[in-house]
């Protein structure tokens, strides 16, 4: 999922340098909705990752 957000953030900055103002504020705003899901995402692993006992 960090890897789609990271895509999507080069082509904003792609599309922003070339003048594409509407196609660039769309994949700036997709890439930053993919990159909170990836961090609660993360997150939640992190805590819910920690509290399982290990299995024998």
């Amino acid at each position: 999922m960090l890897g789609w957000a990271i895509t999507f953030l080069i082509i904003a900055l792609i599309a922003a340098v070339l003048g594409f103002g509407g196609i660039a504020g769309t994949a700036s705003w997709i890439a930053q909705v993919l990159f909170v899901v990836f961090l609660v995402m993360f997150l939640a692993s992190l805590i819910f990752g920690r509290t399982r006992t290990p299995s024998p």
